[in-house]
């Protein structure tokens, strides 16, 4: 993919800067969604993809016991699936995570009972023996997985969705811009970042002061550092009281897009948000241009704030 860095892009105080504005970030956008078709159809992501098809996609009562039970998981399968099907193995002392997994079998056309149960049950139908029975669901038992950040072995495939460029002190610009937005901000260094293989995260301060409160792991690149507050800071801005899981993806699409737009303005190469956005919607890039909007507002209010604090 082609790299998105400009040549110095700014927005004079004139009657129709928000219009210049407004303009040069819809076509980022359209450049942002021409990324992701291009991400889609690559090599890279297609070998990523066929990975990530072997994972269970789990239902939401189980993702509920997964994210209680270990928060940050990011990926999860059983101890003889990650041997056989990825090479990686279970280190020693884990504690497995459980869920309901289905019982799928034969299964009694009345009282949808397996063969044992219906023996067991007062059910009188006997039409047809078990054996011809269709298989279906009959329960539930209890099955232990584990996640990646749990086991060793060959690296999966990963997509590379770092920013990059000269990022200046963009990185304390963006620290120094948290009071004015809102957000209380602290980058943590890698020895002490408790959540998993996560860049960075936006959750609510304490129970008592409501305020959101944005954490990224500290690492060397910063241009990657920088947008990924950006990315944490744009869902402070639109996602904070928003508690629906269905809609995760979305707020995910709003806040990269938001990362790719203000990054693209501080002169960092994004190019690499489109592989992220491929990852969270491979199968609709346009769910970008539908929230235009709010990526355009939220990018506008992010950019102004840098414009008020000045490169040294």
């Amino acid at each position: 993919m082609a790299t998105t860095s400009d040549s110095s892009v700014s927005f004079d105080e004139t009657d129709t800067r928000s219009d210049e504005m407004n303009s040069t970030i819809e076509q980022w956008v359209d450049d942002l969604v021409a990324g992701v078709d291009d991400a889609q159809a690559s090599e890279e992501f297609q070998e990523w993809l066929d990975v990530q098809s072997r994972f269970h996609d789990y239902s939401y009562r189980n993702t509920l016991l997964i994210k209680r039970q270990c928060p940050e998981a990011t990926r999860v399968a059983g101890y003889r699936t990650w041997q056989e099907d990825f090479d990686r193995h279970v280190q020693e002392g884990e504690s497995a995570i459980w869920i309901w997994a289905p019982i799928i079998t034969k299964q009694c056309p009345e009282c949808e009972n397996s063969p044992s149960y219906h023996e067991n049950s007062d059910c009188d139908y006997d039409q047809t023996p078990p054996e011809e029975w269709s298989k279906g669901l009959v329960g539930f038992r209890p099955a232990s997985v584990f996640d990646i950040s749990q086991t060793d072995g060959e690296p999966l495939p990963e997509l590379d969705t770092e920013a990059t460029g000269d990022a200046d002190d963009l990185v304390d610009r963006l620290t120094d811009a948290a009071d004015e937005l809102g957000v209380t901000v602290r980058i943590v260094p890698e020895a002490e970042w408790t959540h998993g293989e996560a860049k960075g995260i936006c959750e609510q301060l304490s129970l008592v002061d409501l305020q959101p409160r944005v954490e990224v792991r500290d690492r060397e690149n910063d241009a990657d550092l920088a947008r990924t507050l950006i990315h944490e800071y744009a869902h402070a801005l639109l996602h904070f009281d928003v508690d629906d899981d269905t809609e995760r993806s979305k707020r995910e699409v709003e806040a990269e897009a938001v990362a790719y737009v203000v990054g693209r303005y501080c002169e960092l190469d994004t190019s690499g948000s489109a592989f992220y956005l491929a990852a969270w919607e491979s199968d609709d890039p346009e769910v970008v241009r539908e929230r235009l909007g709010r990526i355009s507002r939220t990018a506008a209010e992010l950019i102004d704030v840098l414009e008020e604090s000045p490169a040294s």
